[in-house]
């Protein structure tokens, strides 16, 4: 398997997480679930760091090959 699909695929699901954890903590805020909204304002945190993480990598990678 290619090395940059591998990169693309990881990004795509760690941004889809991203989306997911803040619809899920956005919702659980309404409606005063305040403990299960900061579990996912953590799962966010955790994960958008990740998602740069393997960016930047892929990023520079890229830069790598071409030259």
């Amino acid at each position: 398997m290619n090395h940059r699909l591998v990169n693309f695929v990881l990004l795509l699901i760690c941004l889809m997480l991203n989306i997911i954890f803040t619809q899920k903590m956005v919702h659980q805020y309404k409606f005063e679930n305040y403990d299960t909204a900061i579990l996912f304002c953590m799962l966010n945190l955790i994960v958008f760091p990740i998602a740069l993480f393997i960016y930047k990598r892929d990023k520079k990678q890229s830069e790598v090959i071409s030259k």
